[in-house]
């Protein structure tokens, strides 16, 4: 194959992809805490349990942190009308904290970006590389397309869970 043919078709390739991301780091597991005061900015949980998401690794203190947690794959990892909660967070220099108040006990998918632009969505080139830092739980390793929400799931229990992500950009 010539190799601007194979280009042509890697190119083609990951634009079909919902995601193409980099591997990242294993974290450390998601770990009881002691509750926090802020709010989540939906207030749509309704539960006993908070969850905090620390998230490390911004290139800039543009934008916001966009989380995103789902109590199931359906709508995994970008709709977040589909989500259980989500919403926009400070950041602060090169680090956010996410926490989501009114959480029921059980197991989320969670998935965050650098919204550099507020446009509430993760932003890619013409060939679907993403423009904008992204993370999950667990910091699993991604090769062409979002890890499963298996792989980005935590146990969320009461009072309190925290776990950290990395962002990772292109």
């Amino acid at each position: 194959m010539h190799a601007s043919t194979r280009f042509l078709a890697f190119a083609l390739a990951a634009a079909a992809l919902p995601m193409a991301l980099p591997a990242a780091a294993p974290a450390a597991p998601a770990t009881p805490q002691a509750p926090s005061p802020q709010q989540s900015p939906s207030g749509q949980g309704n539960g006993g349990c908070t969850l905090i998401v620390h998230v490390t690794g911004f290139r800039s203190e543009k934008g916001d942190a966009g989380g995103t947690i789902f109590s199931s794959p359906i709508g995994w990892p970008e709709d977040s009308a589909k989500a259980f909660e989500h919403g926009p967070f400070p950041i602060e220099g090169d680090h956010a904290t996410l926490t989501f108040q009114h959480v029921p006990e059980g197991r989320y998918g969670v998935a965050v970006i650098h919204d550099e632009n507020m446009n509430h969505k993760l932003d890619r080139n013409f060939i679907g590389i993403p423009k904008e830092g992204f993370g999950f739980a667990n910091n699993p390793h991604v090769a062409l397309s979002a890890p499963s929400w298996n792989a980005s799931a935590i146990n969320v229990a009461c009072p309190t869970t925290t776990t950290d992500i990395k962002l990772i950009y292109k």
